[in-house]
Protein backbone atom coordinates (compact mmCIF):
# COMPACT_ATOMS: atom_id res chain seq x y z
CA UNK A 1 0.00 0.00 0.00
CA UNK A 2 1.06 3.56 -0.68
CA UNK A 3 0.23 6.41 1.68
CA UNK A 4 -0.01 10.15 1.13
CA UNK A 5 -1.03 13.33 2.87
CA UNK A 6 -4.57 14.46 2.14
CA UNK A 7 -4.14 17.71 0.25
CA UNK A 8 -1.60 19.96 1.97
CA UNK A 9 -2.72 18.79 5.41
CA UNK A 10 -0.78 16.54 7.75
CA UNK A 11 -3.43 13.80 7.60
CA UNK A 12 -1.84 10.63 6.20
CA UNK A 13 -4.17 8.31 4.30
CA UNK A 14 -3.91 5.11 2.27
CA UNK A 15 -4.03 5.82 -1.47
CA UNK A 16 -7.07 3.56 -1.78
CA UNK A 17 -10.09 4.42 0.37
CA UNK A 18 -12.59 1.80 1.54
CA UNK A 19 -16.04 2.94 0.42
CA UNK A 20 -18.44 1.94 3.15
CA UNK A 21 -21.66 2.47 1.22
CA UNK A 22 -21.24 -1.26 0.58
CA UNK A 23 -22.03 -2.04 4.22
CA UNK A 24 -25.27 -1.85 6.20
CA UNK A 25 -28.56 -3.63 6.77
CA UNK A 26 -30.06 -4.52 3.35
CA UNK A 27 -33.58 -3.83 4.58
CA UNK A 28 -32.71 -0.26 5.65
CA UNK A 29 -32.47 2.56 3.14
CA UNK A 30 -32.47 2.10 -0.64
CA UNK A 31 -29.40 -0.11 -1.15
CA UNK A 32 -30.59 -3.71 -0.99
CA UNK A 33 -27.17 -4.99 -2.13
CA UNK A 34 -25.32 -3.94 1.04
CA UNK A 35 -23.39 -6.40 3.24
CA UNK A 36 -24.37 -6.91 6.87
CA UNK A 37 -21.83 -7.62 9.63
CA UNK A 38 -21.29 -11.28 8.78
CA UNK A 39 -21.06 -10.77 5.01
CA UNK A 40 -18.77 -7.75 5.43
CA UNK A 41 -16.28 -9.45 7.77
CA UNK A 42 -13.97 -10.84 5.05
CA UNK A 43 -13.98 -7.49 3.25
CA UNK A 44 -12.91 -5.58 6.36
CA UNK A 45 -10.23 -8.16 7.13
CA UNK A 46 -8.91 -7.99 3.56
CA UNK A 47 -8.82 -4.19 3.66
CA UNK A 48 -6.67 -4.29 6.78
CA UNK A 49 -4.38 -6.97 5.33
CA UNK A 50 -3.88 -4.79 2.25
CA UNK A 51 -3.16 -1.70 4.34
CA UNK A 52 -6.35 0.17 3.39
CA UNK A 53 -6.83 2.28 6.50
CA UNK A 54 -8.86 5.19 5.07
CA UNK A 55 -12.54 4.25 5.58
CA UNK A 56 -15.31 6.48 4.24
CA UNK A 57 -18.97 6.28 5.23
CA UNK A 58 -21.93 8.67 5.67
CA UNK A 59 -24.83 9.13 8.04
CA UNK A 60 -27.32 8.51 5.24
CA UNK A 61 -25.87 5.21 3.99
CA UNK A 62 -28.39 2.43 4.67
CA UNK A 63 -30.30 4.71 7.04
CA UNK A 64 -27.38 4.98 9.46
CA UNK A 65 -26.61 1.26 9.61
CA UNK A 66 -23.43 1.63 7.53
CA UNK A 67 -21.93 3.68 10.35
CA UNK A 68 -23.06 1.04 12.85
CA UNK A 69 -21.48 -1.82 10.87
CA UNK A 70 -18.26 0.15 10.35
CA UNK A 71 -18.03 1.05 14.02
CA UNK A 72 -18.43 -2.57 15.09
CA UNK A 73 -15.82 -3.66 12.53
CA UNK A 74 -13.25 -1.20 13.88
CA UNK A 75 -13.78 -2.46 17.43
CA UNK A 76 -13.66 -6.13 16.37
CA UNK A 77 -10.88 -6.27 13.78
CA UNK A 78 -8.55 -3.35 14.55
CA UNK A 79 -8.29 -0.30 16.80
CA UNK A 80 -9.60 3.21 16.37
CA UNK A 81 -6.16 4.83 16.18
CA UNK A 82 -5.23 2.70 13.15
CA UNK A 83 -8.12 3.93 11.00
CA UNK A 84 -8.64 7.28 9.28
CA UNK A 85 -12.41 7.44 9.67
CA UNK A 86 -14.58 9.72 7.54
CA UNK A 87 -18.31 10.40 7.49
CA UNK A 88 -20.68 12.96 6.00
CA UNK A 89 -23.67 15.22 6.67
CA UNK A 90 -26.38 16.79 4.48
CA UNK A 91 -28.98 14.33 3.20
CA UNK A 92 -32.22 13.72 5.15
CA UNK A 93 -32.01 11.56 8.26
CA UNK A 94 -35.27 12.65 9.90
CA UNK A 95 -38.19 15.03 9.39
CA UNK A 96 -37.09 17.35 12.20
CA UNK A 97 -35.35 20.71 11.58
CA UNK A 98 -32.00 19.16 12.48
CA UNK A 99 -32.48 16.11 10.31
CA UNK A 100 -31.15 17.47 7.03
CA UNK A 101 -29.04 20.16 5.38
CA UNK A 102 -26.11 22.17 6.71
CA UNK A 103 -27.70 24.49 9.24
CA UNK A 104 -25.97 24.90 12.59
CA UNK A 105 -28.63 22.76 14.24
CA UNK A 106 -28.30 20.00 11.64
CA UNK A 107 -24.50 19.83 11.84
CA UNK A 108 -24.38 19.77 15.65
CA UNK A 109 -27.17 17.19 15.82
CA UNK A 110 -25.93 14.92 13.06
CA UNK A 111 -22.28 14.81 14.11
CA UNK A 112 -23.34 13.56 17.55
CA UNK A 113 -25.61 10.96 15.96
CA UNK A 114 -22.81 9.74 13.68
CA UNK A 115 -20.36 9.48 16.57
CA UNK A 116 -22.88 7.46 18.56
CA UNK A 117 -23.53 5.04 15.70
CA UNK A 118 -19.81 4.64 15.03
CA UNK A 119 -19.01 4.18 18.71
CA UNK A 120 -16.21 6.75 18.70
CA UNK A 121 -15.67 10.20 20.16
CA UNK A 122 -14.09 11.74 17.07
CA UNK A 123 -14.02 11.64 13.27
CA UNK A 124 -10.79 12.14 11.38
CA UNK A 125 -12.62 13.72 8.43
CA UNK A 126 -16.14 15.20 8.44
CA UNK A 127 -17.50 16.04 4.99
CA UNK A 128 -20.47 18.03 3.81
CA UNK A 129 -22.19 15.65 1.41
CA UNK A 130 -23.44 18.44 -0.88
CA UNK A 131 -23.81 22.25 -0.98
CA UNK A 132 -26.83 23.60 0.91
CA UNK A 133 -28.34 26.58 -0.95
CA UNK A 134 -30.83 27.19 1.87
CA UNK A 135 -28.23 27.92 4.56
CA UNK A 136 -25.78 30.86 4.61
CA UNK A 137 -22.26 29.62 4.02
CA UNK A 138 -21.09 31.55 7.10
CA UNK A 139 -23.47 29.57 9.31
CA UNK A 140 -22.26 26.28 7.87
CA UNK A 141 -18.55 27.05 8.14
CA UNK A 142 -18.76 28.43 11.67
CA UNK A 143 -20.72 25.36 12.84
CA UNK A 144 -18.17 23.03 11.23
CA UNK A 145 -15.36 25.01 12.87
CA UNK A 146 -17.08 24.60 16.23
CA UNK A 147 -17.21 20.81 15.97
CA UNK A 148 -13.49 20.87 15.17
CA UNK A 149 -12.79 23.09 18.18
CA UNK A 150 -14.91 20.76 20.33
CA UNK A 151 -12.62 17.84 19.40
CA UNK A 152 -15.36 15.88 17.67
CA UNK A 153 -13.76 16.29 14.23
CA UNK A 154 -10.10 16.57 13.21
CA UNK A 155 -10.39 17.76 9.58
CA UNK A 156 -13.11 18.95 7.20
CA UNK A 157 -13.97 17.91 3.65
CA UNK A 158 -16.65 18.59 1.05
CA UNK A 159 -18.29 16.62 -1.75
CA UNK A 160 -19.80 17.13 -5.21
CA UNK A 161 -20.64 20.74 -5.96
CA UNK A 162 -19.81 23.47 -8.46
CA UNK A 163 -16.34 24.96 -8.17
CA UNK A 164 -17.76 28.41 -7.40
CA UNK A 165 -19.73 26.98 -4.48
CA UNK A 166 -16.64 25.34 -3.03
CA UNK A 167 -14.66 28.56 -3.48
CA UNK A 168 -17.41 30.49 -1.69
CA UNK A 169 -17.28 28.13 1.30
CA UNK A 170 -13.49 28.32 1.52
CA UNK A 171 -13.61 32.12 1.28
CA UNK A 172 -16.16 32.28 4.10
CA UNK A 173 -13.84 30.18 6.26
CA UNK A 174 -10.94 32.54 5.54
CA UNK A 175 -12.99 35.64 6.36
CA UNK A 176 -14.26 34.15 9.61
CA UNK A 177 -10.98 32.66 10.70
CA UNK A 178 -12.59 29.21 10.62
CA UNK A 179 -11.34 25.76 9.62
CA UNK A 180 -10.95 25.23 5.85
CA UNK A 181 -11.65 22.09 3.85
CA UNK A 182 -8.68 19.84 3.09
CA UNK A 183 -10.46 17.47 0.69
CA UNK A 184 -13.08 17.29 -2.04
CA UNK A 185 -14.92 14.01 -2.63
CA UNK A 186 -16.01 14.38 -6.22
CA UNK A 187 -17.13 12.09 -9.03
CA UNK A 188 -14.26 11.31 -11.38
CA UNK A 189 -13.72 8.51 -13.87
CA UNK A 190 -12.98 7.94 -17.54
CA UNK A 191 -16.69 8.45 -18.31
CA UNK A 192 -17.17 11.53 -16.08
CA UNK A 193 -14.29 13.99 -16.39
CA UNK A 194 -16.06 17.32 -15.97
CA UNK A 195 -14.14 18.05 -12.75
CA UNK A 196 -11.10 18.68 -14.94
CA UNK A 197 -12.64 21.91 -16.27
CA UNK A 198 -12.67 24.02 -13.08
CA UNK A 199 -12.69 22.00 -9.85
CA UNK A 200 -9.31 20.31 -10.20
CA UNK A 201 -7.58 23.60 -10.95
CA UNK A 202 -9.14 25.12 -7.85
CA UNK A 203 -8.09 22.15 -5.71
CA UNK A 204 -4.51 22.30 -6.97
CA UNK A 205 -4.33 26.03 -6.32
CA UNK A 206 -5.65 25.72 -2.76
CA UNK A 207 -3.83 22.55 -1.75
CA UNK A 208 -7.00 20.48 -1.43
CA UNK A 209 -6.88 16.75 -2.15
CA UNK A 210 -9.38 14.89 -4.35
CA UNK A 211 -11.02 11.71 -3.03
CA UNK A 212 -12.97 10.53 -6.11
CA UNK A 213 -16.15 8.50 -5.83
CA UNK A 214 -17.27 6.05 -8.51
CA UNK A 215 -13.80 5.86 -10.13
CA UNK A 216 -15.01 2.72 -11.94
CA UNK A 217 -18.41 4.24 -12.82
CA UNK A 218 -20.19 1.71 -10.60
CA UNK A 219 -18.47 -1.17 -12.40
CA UNK A 220 -19.24 -0.03 -15.95
CA UNK A 221 -15.48 0.42 -16.57
CA UNK A 222 -14.64 -2.93 -15.00
CA UNK A 223 -16.29 -5.24 -17.55
CA UNK A 224 -16.83 -5.42 -21.33
CA UNK A 225 -19.75 -3.37 -22.57
CA UNK A 226 -22.03 -6.33 -23.40
CA UNK A 227 -21.22 -8.33 -20.28
CA UNK A 228 -23.98 -8.45 -17.67
CA UNK A 229 -23.24 -6.55 -14.50
CA UNK A 230 -23.31 -7.56 -10.85
CA UNK A 231 -26.39 -7.86 -8.68
CA UNK A 232 -25.63 -4.37 -7.41
CA UNK A 233 -25.59 -3.04 -10.98
CA UNK A 234 -29.03 -4.51 -11.60
CA UNK A 235 -30.70 -2.76 -8.66
CA UNK A 236 -28.62 0.40 -8.15
CA UNK A 237 -30.81 3.31 -9.33
CA UNK A 238 -27.72 5.38 -10.18
CA UNK A 239 -26.23 2.79 -12.53
CA UNK A 240 -28.20 4.11 -15.52
CA UNK A 241 -26.18 7.34 -15.61
CA UNK A 242 -23.26 5.35 -17.05
CA UNK A 243 -25.18 3.30 -19.62
CA UNK A 244 -25.33 5.86 -22.44
CA UNK A 245 -23.98 4.80 -25.83
CA UNK A 246 -21.41 7.62 -25.70
CA UNK A 247 -19.55 5.59 -23.10
CA UNK A 248 -19.19 2.40 -25.12
CA UNK A 249 -16.01 3.42 -27.02
CA UNK A 250 -14.42 4.44 -23.71
CA UNK A 251 -15.21 1.08 -22.12
CA UNK A 252 -13.93 -0.66 -25.24
CA UNK A 253 -10.66 1.27 -24.99
CA UNK A 254 -10.23 0.18 -21.36
CA UNK A 255 -10.82 -3.43 -22.43
CA UNK A 256 -8.19 -3.23 -25.18
CA UNK A 257 -5.53 -1.72 -22.91
CA UNK A 258 -6.31 -4.26 -20.18
CA UNK A 259 -6.12 -7.19 -22.62
CA UNK A 260 -2.80 -5.98 -23.99
CA UNK A 261 -1.37 -5.84 -20.48
CA UNK A 262 -3.07 -9.04 -19.31
CA UNK A 263 -4.76 -7.40 -16.31
CA UNK A 264 -8.39 -6.82 -15.28
CA UNK A 265 -10.13 -3.75 -16.71
CA UNK A 266 -10.69 -2.34 -13.22
CA UNK A 267 -6.94 -1.97 -12.73
CA UNK A 268 -6.57 0.11 -15.89
CA UNK A 269 -9.55 2.36 -15.16
CA UNK A 270 -8.36 2.98 -11.61
CA UNK A 271 -4.75 3.51 -12.65
CA UNK A 272 -5.99 6.26 -14.97
CA UNK A 273 -7.73 8.02 -12.05
CA UNK A 274 -4.64 7.67 -9.85
CA UNK A 275 -2.55 9.22 -12.65
CA UNK A 276 -4.10 12.65 -11.99
CA UNK A 277 -1.77 14.56 -9.62
CA UNK A 278 -4.69 16.13 -7.70
CA UNK A 279 -6.11 12.71 -6.81
CA UNK A 280 -5.07 11.40 -3.40
CA UNK A 281 -7.28 8.38 -2.71
CA UNK A 282 -10.03 7.01 -4.97
CA UNK A 283 -12.90 5.38 -3.12
CA UNK A 284 -13.56 1.72 -3.89
CA UNK A 285 -16.80 0.20 -2.62
CA UNK A 286 -16.17 -3.55 -2.54
CA UNK A 287 -18.70 -6.37 -2.36
CA UNK A 288 -16.30 -9.09 -3.57
CA UNK A 289 -12.72 -9.92 -2.62
CA UNK A 290 -11.17 -9.12 -6.00
CA UNK A 291 -12.49 -5.55 -5.88
CA UNK A 292 -9.90 -4.53 -3.29
CA UNK A 293 -7.03 -6.60 -4.67
CA UNK A 294 -7.58 -5.07 -8.13
CA UNK A 295 -7.63 -1.59 -6.60
CA UNK A 296 -4.33 -2.08 -4.79
CA UNK A 297 -2.74 -3.63 -7.90
CA UNK A 298 -3.64 -0.47 -9.85
CA UNK A 299 -1.10 1.44 -7.75
CA UNK A 300 1.68 -0.42 -9.55
CA UNK A 301 0.46 0.38 -13.07
CA UNK A 302 2.11 3.31 -14.84
CA UNK A 303 0.21 4.03 -18.03
CA UNK A 304 2.18 5.02 -21.12
CA UNK A 305 1.44 8.15 -23.14
CA UNK A 306 -0.04 6.01 -25.91
CA UNK A 307 -2.29 4.21 -23.43
CA UNK A 308 -3.44 7.50 -21.93
CA UNK A 309 -4.30 8.81 -25.38
CA UNK A 310 -6.24 5.66 -26.23
CA UNK A 311 -8.22 5.84 -22.96
CA UNK A 312 -9.04 9.55 -23.25
CA UNK A 313 -9.63 10.16 -26.96
CA UNK A 314 -13.31 9.10 -27.06
CA UNK A 315 -14.53 11.29 -24.20
CA UNK A 316 -17.15 13.88 -25.13
CA UNK A 317 -18.31 16.85 -23.01
CA UNK A 318 -21.36 16.16 -20.84
CA UNK A 319 -23.21 17.64 -17.92
CA UNK A 320 -21.79 16.89 -14.47
CA UNK A 321 -23.93 14.48 -12.47
CA UNK A 322 -24.28 13.83 -8.76
CA UNK A 323 -24.63 17.46 -7.65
Amino acid sequence: MEYTRLGNSGLRVSRIALGCMSFGEPDRGSNQWTLDDAAAEPVFRQALELGITFWDTANVYSDGTSEEVVGRAIRKYTDRESIVLASKVFFPMSEGPGGRGLSRRAILEQVDNSLARLGTDYLDLYQIHRFDPETPVEETMEALHDVVRAGKVRYLGASSMWAWQFAKLQHAADLGGWTRFISMQNQYSLVQREEEREMFGLLADQGVGSVPWSPLAKGRLARPWDEQGSQRAKVDPLQARYDGDENRPIVDAVRRVAEARGVPMAQIALAWVLHNPVVDAPIVGPTKSHHLSDAVAALDIELTDDELTALEEHYTPRLPSGY
